[in-house]
């Protein structure tokens, strides 16, 4: 491949210029202008997991359990936590954030009990169809926990095709032929982490027949192709006549089926159900051929029947979104709006400002308002402007910036995205060294459990000690006000504690410290510059034959990334000695991208293309896969010499499977993928997060209206009403100017709406039902 970077790396330069868009363009497609280029459909899911309550206990004299929760997509585990030992109500408290890349039905969570020995036991589950999450979105819900059942634990789809054939018997007796043809399967799950080997039975089921035969097994796929054909006699009545056109009569097209059972090939174990469909002949009924994608369904549909009462349950926050991203130049008007904000007299009659105060969930607003104008570098002049706002409203001087104001959101968000490096370089050796340890600093004696002790607590949660050592570090920041008596304490143990910190050298230390972070003033560099640490963890590598002798398998190793180089060692202790197995610098990477499963039969496989052989890594999931590529992106995204094509299969005996290339160097088949546009800074996608402001201004438009209405009645009895009205809880300044950008919101909003609604009759009329996009079965 090194020699494939040569012929590449002259198309690789209009490549490159052609990925950044016209970011700050503001003009409009014109009026009746059919926009067709691509839209970006982006998911994402962000919540937490709060705790579980009245679990199952052993039956036992030990009832406690080891829990840990996880959270599926489909069946494809994406994100799991920390186990919380000896307990049958774990507080969890654990916030998740991530890009969904794939279509899925179900978001399930399950709850388990960890086992040392043998597999780890599901307690149960929460299962929430896509179609369903917007009615939990953004609040704290306590589901019941449903029974695991392994018939009911389905997903995929299957290509079918049925047909009726005339067939003339041997002594001259007509009858119909039935036509099976199954033709493949999408998107089956993985068994044990790893592609399955699965087989399909195809049953022609009646009142007094059930006849059964069975595909070949294909090894190591979640996308098997099986093209395979079967036949089955449909014997005709007395009264069957040439006039019927080869329909099955009435009284028998009513009671045959179709039934497709999947499974996944045990061999030494018991074979594994993976899903079934059923499709009645009658669909037959109007045509002689019928050919549609079906999504696999649960065993009867999932319909039996047990106790879930008592399994316990779970408190969950969830916040799914979808975002229809458009060509930059439609958020023009918007993004000059929101961007003057800083400038408007008074900043409460500001785009964002107004923004801030409609949205219902202000942490939803916050975000991606912070982002943009930190793009933008317009958010230290709007903080400032907020700011000064809550100093305005303060009564007590105590209560500057306590409350959860937009100010304090703001200055939240923006210490989240511009200190992450600091904070890791600064904090991570010794937070990695708290986790990795099972001692406690537990001191509240009402958390402390039955027969432990301040003086000997060795069973508290990590995340209670990481909460206490912030208690700590706080009040001696603020040692110098407090007048250390109990009552100058929120927690009065806290005031015994911090007997052991009375030497005024910790307390001149802390407070140098806090003096030297919140300074202006500019530091001398120190003339070198530490990497950034981006990303790392565990995946399966596939050996790069770099020596004759080196066998090509694959194997699990610890990956780390920095902005000057990727890196995989054989544990993660080993990255602290510098000893790396394999070291690929930054600048190296020609392209990264997503490798087919049929490579090497496993899935969320990606490619990182350099200028040596390119490296194939197999990611735990998805979603980890779809950060590893993206981040890889993002860090080598001004790489000079970035490949315009790329080979999306590998190169195995002698010849590239994408295209039979024989030629190891040969120019990659396909078109590297666009990427992340070439301006965005601090991984800042400036559209995405205009859309989603606009997505929650249309969710806020009646208290939008609200807001409005306030605006005018303000303006006419020149101040607010003295009864309590539904705006009195609006800031508003001077309603003139507060009234003008509503307005303007409006429009914009309104203006937004028509390319979207274009986008959606679009995509529902595009995908025919039965198709792999729309396939049958999938409820909307």
């Amino acid at each position: 491949m090194a020699a494939a970077a040569a012929p590449a790396a002259a198309a690789a330069a209009p490549a490159a210029s052609s990925e950044a868009p016209a970011a700050t363009a503001t003009a409009e497609p014109e009026a009746g202008h059919e926009d067709h280029r691509e839209v970006r459909v982006l998911q994402s899911l962000r919540g937490k997991i709060c705790e579980a309550k009245n679990l199952l206990p052993y039956l036992g004299p030990n009832k406690m359990r080891d829990c840990f929760c996880t959270i599926n997509l489909d069946q494809e585990e994406v994100y799991r936590t920390q186990v919380v030992e000896k307990s049958l109500s774990p507080f969890f408290s654990e916030e998740f954030y991530f890009e969904i890349p794939r279509a899925f039905q179900y978001l399930s969570f399950y709850v388990y009990d960890k086992n040392v020995l043998q597999r780890d036991l599901r307690i149960g589950k929460v299962a929430i169809k896509k179609e369903d999450l917007c009615n939990h979105s953004g609040k704290e819900t306590w589901f019941s926990l449903q029974p695991v059942d392994s018939n009911s634990e389905v997903q995929g789809k299957v290509h079918l095709e049925l047909k009726l054939n005339e067939l003339i018997t041997e002594n001259g007796t007509v009858c119909q032929q039935l036509v099976v043809h199954i033709k493949a399967c999408h998107g089956l799950p993985l068994i044990n982490g790893q592609s399955c080997d699965p087989y399909a039975t195809v049953s022609l089921v009646g009142p007094s027949r059930n006849d059964q035969k069975k595909t070949k097994v294909k090894k190591k796929t979640s996308n098997p192709q099986f093209n395979e054909i079967f036949y089955f006699e449909v014997t005709r009545s007395s009264s069957y006549t040439r006039k019927s056109q080869f329909q099955v009569e009435e009284e028998d097209i009513e009671k045959l089926e179709i039934r497709i059972d999947l499974w996944n090939n045990g061999n030494l174990v018991q074979d594994i159900f993976l899903g079934e469909l059923k499709v009645p002949v009658n669909v037959l009924r109007s045509d002689s051929s019928h050919q549609a994608w079906y999504l696999l369904q649960p065993r009867d549909n999932g319909n039996k029947s047990s106790k879930t009462d008592d399994l316990g349950s779970l408190r969950l926050n969830i916040c799914y979104t979808e975002d229809y991203v458009l060509p930059s130049e439609y958020y023009g008007p918007l993004k000059t709006l929101l961007l003057k904000s800083p400038d408007v007299q008074p900043i409460s009659a500001s785009a964002a400002y107004i923004f801030g105060e409609i949205c219902r969930d202000k942490n939803d607003a916050v975000l991606p308002l912070v982002r943009l104008l930190l793009h933008h570098d317009k958010l230290v002049p709007f903080a400032t402007a907020v700011a000064e706002l809550d100093l305005k409203d303060t009564q007590d001087a105590n209560t500057i910036f306590r409350g959860n104001s937009l100010a304090t959101r703001c200055l939240d968000e923006m210490m989240k995205i511009v200190g992450g490096h600091y904070l890791k370089v600064t904090l991570k050796p010794i937070i990695d060294e708290i986790c990795e340890s099972s001692k406690s600093c537990e001191i509240d004696p009402i958390k402390l459990k039955e027969g432990d002790n301040v003086e000997n607590n060795k069973d508290a949660p990590t995340i209670r000690t990481l909460t206490l050592i912030s208690k700590t570090i706080q009040t001696l920041g603020s040692w110098g006000s407090l007048s250390k008596s109990k009552s100058s304490f929120k927690e009065t143990f806290m005031c015994e504690f911090f007997k052991m910190f009375q030497e005024e050298g910790y307390i001149i230390a802390v407070k140098k410290f806090l003096d030297e972070i919140s300074s202006t003033e500019t530091k001398e560099s120190s003339g070198t510059s530490e990497p950034v640490h981006l990303k790392e963890g565990e995946m399966h590598k596939r050996a790069q034959g770099r020596t004759r002798i080196g066998k090509k398998n694959f194997k699990k190793r610890w990956f780390c990334l920095t902005s000057r180089e990727l890196t995989y060692h054989k544990q993660p202790e080993f990255i602290e000695r510098k000893d790396a197995i394999y070291t690929i610098p930054v600048k190296n990477i020609l392209a990264v991208e997503k490798l087919e499963e049929s490579s090497f039969n496993k899935k969320n496989m990606f490619q990182v293309i350099h200028t040596e052989k390119p490296l194939y890594v197999q990611a735990n999931n998805c979603v980890e896969a779809n950060e590893w590529i993206d981040v890889l992106c993002r860090v080598s995204r001004c790489n000079q010499n970035r490949l315009s094509s790329y080979h999306p299969s590998a190169y195995i005996n002698g010849s590239w499977l994408c295209c039979q290339e024989t030629s190891e160097n040969a120019v990659g088949c396909k078109p590297c993928t666009a990427g992340v546009p070439a301006d965005i800074q601090i991984d800042i996608d400036e559209d995405r997060e205009t859309e989603r402001i606009y997505s929650l201004f249309t969710l806020s438009l009646l208290k939008l209206q609200k807001m409005e209405e306030a605006c005018g009645t303000i303006a006419v009895y020149q101040g607010p009403q003295k009864e309590p009205d539904d705006y009195s809880n609006f800031v508003i300044e001077d309603s003139v100017t507060t009234f003008k950008t509503i307005q303007q919101i409006k429009s914009i909003i309104e203006k937004l709406d028509e390319p979207h609604e274009k986008y959606r009759k679009k995509r529902s009329s595009s995908a025919k039902y039965g198709s792999k996009e729309n396939p049958i079965g999938k409820t909307s």
